[in-house]
Order: structure tokens, then sequence, then C-alpha cells
């Protein structure tokens, strides 16, 4: 009790230090709300220009800067001359809920709600609501008043101000309408590391989420969540002068058939919530915030079936998409168990409607269900590959549905989407709402960050918005980068939404020279998460793997009850420990082309004697080693060698 006094007393003189620092009237006393464990905090208040402003702290420690909050929409300016109208009492937020395509199957968030109510000096109202978890702060606007009118946004000044010497490791956006066949942008870049914040995007089109940023020994990583249809999605604006990052809207190409691309809507108007997570790279790395703060799902009777998939396109390409070659496919999956069978671009040219179900039907028998491309494509790019432009209509939707849904196809990959404009993430909500009536599972390629949608929309099983392993396979400047860029994924893009970076390739790549471990390439089917896991290695590559290999990618789970950090460090390494089917998983990749040795401390996990591991030889692709080893005190000691990697399994 006494420490407890002490530390508030503290916290008393360190904010009215705070205050006098930022010129606050009395009349504008800041507002603490702190997390359900007291140790993340978020203080709010109207600085002396009437602006909203907030920092966040860990262990009375700011571990952001004073930043501003606000929107300036087209009638009114909500981000200066403000008053605090009211303030909610701080109320208790207690959500459990199970999904199937994250990292953690059942979940429960817990955090502290307080909503402040404010109005411009002619009356104009804005709502701010905060939730603070264990893991983070949150923050949204809601515009509570009521209109018909079509209200518009020009700015929004959310920003996150970082400390002096804070290092980032963000991805560049890339600049709409360039790359191939124009369609950027679909947050395929990789990532600048270990930079210095207030570096500029070497782009100039901003930066994306999730962003990872280090400031003294506290991690925290940016993001937002939901996608929503009265809004578009955002990014972090390409400058931040002394580290203040701001909110950036799309570009104004970013549209889906000449609709909104900054956000607009009547009234009353609820925003998506901006969030920062907030506490070591184990609290990155295990946090679901990004998927606690999407929407719930409707009660549905869609039947969600987490697998892994076979598909010839990675490394076979367009030409093989022929009708023998599929039907090997499908017969590779059901010899590996696996649930899917990819059948991607020019299937309707080059096997047609009657072929494909003949395809499916033969799948059905084996235990496979068949997953068809189709190319999103309208006017944003120049895309050949068909089917194309089926999507965009609802009418023309809805016809192929039904005609996909008396094939008897499972699912769909739908890619080379538009961007990120408020009338693109209508789009893409359009297609989810339409596929969920036809029981359709859906994964987005070429497409915007999910941003925690799929649980909301649960027959969501993956996205791409990767640079995944298909980049390998185009050019070696990106085999070269590989193995660094695998490393950063499970700090990143991977740590709240399903990633469809199709990885595990244990042979050989056409004219590309590989630079990851066959080890390597194994540890990823269990450190990436994604509702469906598309295996890129064709039935040539897995017949030379050991029986052991093809034993352990047979049985490796879809579905995880949990993930434990282990080890790690963005860009160079990491290990995960993952639970499901009734065993315990670690793998780890190595992100550098130096060796490695590991002392892994199992404390956490519920495991002891011995365990399977399966790593590199010492001969060159698809060369292995397994061994059992056995616990001491908890710990077992693990080598990786250059862009090595290795799995243990615990019975």
């Amino acid at each position: 009790m006494y420490q407890n006094t002490i530390r508030t007393v503290l916290w008393i003189i360190a904010v009215v230090l705070s205050c006098a620092a930022v010129g606050f009237p009395q009349e504008r006393k800041p507002f603490r709300i702190a997390s359900p464990d007291a140790r993340v905090a978020v203080v709010f208040y109207l600085n002396d220009s009437g602006a909203p402003c907030y920092r966040i702290e860990l262990n009375g420690k700011p571990v952001l800067r004073d930043s501003q909050l606000g929107l300036v929409r087209d009638d009114a300016d909500f981000t200066k001359g403000l008053k605090l109208v009211s303030q909610s009492e701080t109320t208790r937020v207690n959500d459990r809920y199970e999904i199937l395509t994250a990292k953690r199957r059942d979940n429960q968030y817990v955090a502290n709600r307080q909503v402040f109510h404010l109005q411009t000096g002619s009356g104009q109202k804005l709502d701010i609501f905060f939730q603070v978890s264990n893991d983070g702060v949150a923050f949204r606007y809601l515009f509570p008043e009521t209109s018909s009118e079509l209200h518009r946004l020009k700015e929004e000044l959310s920003s996150f101000h970082m400390l002096p010497g804070t290092k980032a490791w963000l991805q560049p956006m890339s600049v709409a309408k360039t790359g191939w066949q124009k369609v950027n942008p679909c947050y395929e870049e990789f990532y600048e590391k270990e930079i210095a914040v207030g570096t500029p995007s070497p782009m100039g089109a901003g930066w994306v989420f999730p962003a990872l940023f280090q400031t003294g020994d506290v991690w925290l990583l940016i993001s937002e969540a939901p996608l929503m249809r009265n809004y578009s999605a955002t990014r972090l604006r390409s400058d931040s002068p002394d580290g203040k990052y701001l909110i950036g809207f799309p570009d104004p190409r970013e549209d889906f058939q000449g609709g909104p691309v900054n956000p607009a809507s009547n009234l009353p108007w609820l925003t998506p919530w901006r969030f920062v997570v907030v506490g070591s790279l184990k609290t990155i790395t295990e946090s679901m915030l990004g998927v606690h703060l999407a929407d719930p799902a409707p009660a549905t009777k869609l039947e969600i079936r987490p697998g892994r998939a076979s598909w010839s396109w990675p490394l076979l390409g367009d030409s093989n998409t022929t009708y023998d070659v599929q039907e090997r496919f499908i017969n590779y999956a059901a010899v590996m168990g696996w649930e899917y069978c990819l059948i991607d671009a020019l299937w309707d040219k080059q096997i047609g409607y009657d072929k494909v179900k003949e395809l499916i039907d033969s799948a059905h028998g084996k235990g496979v269900r068949i997953l068809l491309w189709y190319n999103s494509a309208g006017d944003w790019n120049t895309t050949p590959q068909t089917p194309r432009d089926l999507m965009v209509t609802r009418e023309s939707r809805i016809r192929e549905f039904e005609r996909l849904k008396e094939m008897g196809v499972a699912g769909l990959k739908i890619d080379f989407f538009g961007g990120d404009g408020q009338s693109v993430i209508g789009y893409y909500l359009d297609i989810l709402e339409d596929a969920a009536k036809y029981g359709f599972l859906i994964n987005f390629h070429g497409a915007t960050l999910p941003r925690g949608i799929h649980r909301t929309y649960p027959h969501l099983m993956t996205v791409e918005a990767v640079r995944g392993l298909e980049y390998v396979t185009f050019e070696q400047s990106n085999a070269e980068q590989q193995a660094s860029h695998a490393a950063m994924l499970p700090f990143t893009r991977n740590v709240f939404d399903p990633m469809d970076y199709t990885p595990v390739v244990l042979d050989r790549i056409n004219k590309i020279e590989r630079r990851t471990t066959s080890g390597f390439e194994l540890a990823l089917s269990v450190l990436f998460t994604s509702g469906i896991q598309h295996y890129a290695e064709i039935p040539d590559g897995m017949a030379k793997a050991p029986a052991y290999v093809r034993d352990f990618l047979k049985s490796v789970p879809s579905i995880w009850d949990d993930v434990k950090f282990l080890d790690g460090y963005p860009g160079k390494f990491a290990v995960l420990a993952r639970h499901g089917g009734g065993r315990w998983y670690i793998a780890g990749i190595n992100g550098e082309a130096k060796a490695k040795k590991l002392t892994l401390n199992l404390n956490e996990i519920p495991v002891g004697g011995s365990a399977t591991l399966i790593t590199d030889g010492a001969e060159g692709n698809l060369s292995f080693r397994r061994e059992t080893v056995r616990l001491v005190n908890k710990k077992v000691d693990v080598s990786m060698l250059p862009n090595g990697g290795f799995v243990l399994v615990f019975d």
C-alpha cells in the first residue's frame, strides 16, 4: 500500500509539471485512463488552443510524447477550439470470442474505457473513445449528431509523436498506379529496418500498418482496425518531422469506379480504432489487439474449415493451369492429407468450366476441396489474367456465385485490388458479404491489410498484403533478402492478421539460387499464420524430402490454440511456440547469414522430457537432420545455420 501511495503522489507531481510545461489552464485538467493492471496508461487533455491531445505511459514513464487528435470535416474543424462538455465514468470492457484463422483460438479482451464529449465553438459535437488494455491503447472518434447530409473528411490529425532516439521498422507504401500492370499499392515492399524516426518514406507515399518502433527497451506497434464502409484505410504520412507521425488518407487515384477515396458519411459517424501496442517484443508478438477491436461476427451457419492447400502456380506458372497438371495437384493434396487445392489464373481459358467441374467432382471423392482464382480488376489496373471483371458488379458477382455453388467450389482467391480508398474498402466488404451467402471461403491477393476483419467475416481465410514467396521466384534480388524479410513478419505484418505468404520450397526454384535453407522453409509452416496455408512446393520436390519431413507437413495444424514468443529480433531471427492439435510446436528462423546458437527457456510452456527436432543437414537443399532432444531445467539448446531454421515437436 505504501508503494502504491508513493507511486500515486509521484504521478500527480508528474501530471502537474506536465500541465505546466504545455501551458494548461486550470480548467483544462488532464484525465488518466489506466489499464486493468495499471501498467499502461493514456493521458488525455485539451491544450491551451483547445486541441485534443494524448500521451501514453508505461509503468509511469512516457513512451509516446504528447500527440494531437482530431478531424477536419468539410463543415467544421475538430482539431482546435474545442471545449470539453462532459466525460463518462471509466467502465470495463470484457469480450470473449473464438476465431479459427488467427494465432490464438480462444480470446478474452479486457480494457478500461472512457469517453470524452467535446464540441466546437459553434456547437458541433465530437466524442473521443479511449480503451486501455494491458497490452495497449486504442482510440476512435464519433460524430454523435444525426444528419442525412453526406459529410466528408478533409484531414485526420491523429498523430503518434515518438520520443527522441526512437528507432523504426517500417514498410514504405508504394505509389498508386505503379508497378507491374499498375497494380500498386498492395503492401508488398521490403521493410526499412532500424531507421531513425523522422526518416521520410523513400517512395513519398507514406508507411503502411502495422508500424513498429523501439524506444529504449520498450516496443510499440501502431495500426488500425477494422476496415469500415464509412472510412478509407489509412497509412502513416511520408514525412514525420521531429518523429511525429500523422494519419494519412489514400492517394486520390485509389478509388473503385470513381467512388469516394477520402472518408464520407452521414451522421452519426463512427470511425475505426487507431491503436498502439506497448511493451516488450513478447507483448507485441503475442498481442491480439488488432483482432479484439474488430466487430464480432454475426450469427451464422457458415462452415469455416481452415486448412492447407496445394497449388501449381508459384513454381510452374500460368502455363500449367491445365487439366492434367491440376489433377496431379489434387492427387498431391490427397496424399498429403491437405484439405484444398487452388486452381489459379487462366483456368477459365485453359481448362474451362465444364472440365473444372470434373476436377471438383474428382477432388471431392478424395477429400479435397477446390479453390478458384479470379481477377477483381475493373478500370484500376491493366492485368490481363482471367477470369476478369466478374466480381465488379453485384449482378455479375451473384450470377457467377450461383454458377460456382452449383459446381461445388469451396472458395475463391480474388486478386489485383485498387488500393485503400473508401469505395475500394466497400468493394472488399461487398464481396465478403455476398460470398458468405454461398458459403465461399475467401482469399484476397494484391490487396490491402485486412485490419482484423477476419473476425467479423470468419470466411475470410487469408490475405496476401506481403512481399511473399512469389517475389523470390521473380528475381534473384528478392531471394537475397528473403531470410531477413521473413524474420520481420512475425513482428509486423503477421501479428494480427492472417497472411498468405505461400511458404515452403524445400527443393529448387527455376533460374533462382535459393538463399534460405530447407530447414528455414519448413519452419515457415509453423511460424506464419494463415487460415488456409498455400504450400509452394510441388509434388516432385516434396517426393525428394525425407519421409519424416513429409509426415510433418501432413500433420502440421491449421488451427492454432495459442502462441508464445521465445526469442527474436525484427529482421534478424524469430522463434515462436504454437499450440495446436494437442501438441506444442516450436519454429525458428535465422534471418542473417551467420550461424546462431540459442538456449530457449520453455518455462511458460507445459512441456517436459523430450522433443523431436528437425533441422538442417549439411548437404544443401533437401538436407535435413532429425534427432531427439531433451529438456534440462525447462531449457533446450538449438543451433541454426546461416539463413537456416528448425522445428521442434513435443508429443
